[in-house]
């Protein structure tokens, strides 16, 4: 079987001793075994999937991809019937994944927009009936977080805002989200999306350290060019430092969720997929 140039690089890697290079190869060359998609035996990182991957297709196809990925992490975002805010078609949301041995331990991206005490209360309420701790929300400004630091005390839910890159005016990178919410209460975070971040000149390695206990939720993607969002690949077929990253995520013990959000081919996403967790559980079984 040919490898791709990321694969060689990958099993070529000094980083790796003889077993868990073994490990990663049989991973690669005969598809993803049972050991080396096991979270639990790998690595302290936890590995989810961000809903938003499979934007083109309904929960029923979520779950069964899911099933076949053996993940039972899901952070759930309002598109198709993934997590609906109607609070009876949501709560038969919630019923389903629960029945399928899914876990809801995110949902997002959330738009609090335009930032009125009943438009935020209603996310909170959202997250609240689907039980989630970890808000992941896109879009409020330096002024709304006095009424996100009283929902966040009044919930007990965490909300961790996501950067966007370059483009957005308002937190481009996580380093200008934690240089506004550290004076709020803890609750109140960062969720760092790898790609943006490295396209907003921020190191993300660096950035990890630096947001520290305020991290609450990461979204994991792989780029070729830092300076292009569509340069973005299957996890290991850019440039992303994964296994730099994974190690700042060991160091700064954090107990959060990566999350896979593979923006590219929505409408035939598996190959990328199973390809990025393929490569992120071949990195893990040599971290461990």
């Amino acid at each position: 079987m040919s490898l791709s140039l990321s694969r060689r690089r990958f099993l070529q890697s000094s980083a790796f001793a003889g077993a868990a290079t073994s490990v990663a190869c049989a991973g690669f060359l005969s598809g993803i075994s049972d050991a080396a998609q096991s979270n639990t035996k790998t690595s302290d990182v936890r590995l989810g999937l961000a809903s938003y991957t499979f934007r083109n297709f309904d929960r029923a196809q979520v779950i069964a991809w899911m099933k076949e990925l053996k993940l039972d992490q899901l952070n759930a975002k309002d598109t198709k019937d993934h997590l609906p805010s109607d609070p009876a078609a949501e709560a038969a949301a919630v019923a389903d994944y629960k029945a399928n041995g899914i876990h809801l331990h995110a949902a997002g991206t959330i738009y609090l927009r335009p930032g009125t005490e009943e438009v935020v209360r209603s996310k909170f309420e959202y997250c609240k009936r689907a039980g989630i701790g970890v808000m992941v929300a896109g879009d409020p400004t330096e002024a709304d977080l006095p009424l996100i630091q009283k929902m966040v005390r009044e919930y007990d839910i965490r909300v961790a805002i996501h950067n966007h890159g370059p483009e957005d005016k308002l937190w481009p990178s996580p380093l200008d989200v934690l240089k506004s919410v550290e004076k709020y209460d803890h609750r109140i975070g960062c969720c760092i999306d790898v790609g943006h971040t490295e396209r907003a000149g921020t190191d993300v390695i660096e950035a990890i350290h630096k947001v520290g206990p305020r991290l609450y939720n990461m979204h994991m993607k792989d780029l070729t060019d830092f300076h292009s969002k569509e340069s973005q690949v299957a996890v290991g077929e850019g440039k992303m430092p994964i296994r730099g990253i994974f190690a700042a995520l060991q160091q700064i013990g954090y107990k959060g969720f990566v999350d896979l959000e593979y923006e590219v081919h929505g409408d035939d996403p598996m190959p990328g997929v199973r390809e990025s967790f393929a490569y992120m559980r071949g990195v893990l079984a040599g971290m461990a």
